[in-house]
């Protein structure tokens, strides 16, 4: 029965979330599956991959072979590594402590890169939220004085507004007529 290392899709229409899976290659796309390896969500920045690496590695030695997607997946995640070590291991070229020293320093500096762009996303978001209030301030500061300006009373052209100013001063406030109502219209 020839075994395929493939996606699985789930999750809702354009959504997608996958499963990777170990099938017969001749089973429907979505359909029955041998082992369940792991999971990948493309939806996350980065994506979200985890994978069982040693049940990976084993379908692999049996003659598993993955699809594209699927094995780039698995490189990602170092299964091809860690296969190709293992078959060094397997004809006397290193030995299985080796092997395994070798798979860790590869999956730290993997995790640190990781790390690095996860961070730099972070970095990338709030640089772009301090751009986003500055601009949103410069556009507030604007209509704040676009108000201020409208408020003011104009003055036509060729007055000086201060002359105009001083002259309301200097007359103070002018008095109230108070005009007394006229007792003639009674009679």
């Amino acid at each position: 029965m020839p075994v395929k290392i493939r996606l699985q899709r789930h999750g809702k229409k354009g959504k997608p979330f996958y499963w990777v899976v170990a099938a017969d290659a001749r089973a429907k796309r979505d359909g029955k599956f041998l082992e369940k390896l792991g999971i990948y969500n493309p939806n996350t920045n980065p994506a979200t991959i985890e994978l069982d690496v040693d049940s990976s590695v084993k379908w692999l030695q049996n003659g598993a072979q993955p699809t594209d997607t699927a094995r780039a997946i698995l490189s990602y995640r170092g299964v091809l590594l860690k296969h190709h070590l293992l078959g060094g291991v397997r004809k006397g070229a290193l030995t299985e402590e080796q092997a395994e020293e070798k798979f860790n320093a590869w999956v730290t500096e993997k995790e640190a890169a990781i790390a690095d762009k996860v961070g730099g996303l972070d970095k990338a978001k709030a640089e772009a939220r301090a751009a986003a209030l500055k601009a949103e301030k410069e556009v507030n500061d604007k209509r704040a004085a676009e108000a201020a300006a409208a408020a003011l009373p104009e003055t036509p052209e060729g007055e000086n507004a201060e002359e105009e100013v001083e002259a309301v001063e200097a007359a103070g406030e002018p008095e109230k007529a108070t005009e007394a109502p006229a007792e003639d219209d009674k009679a």
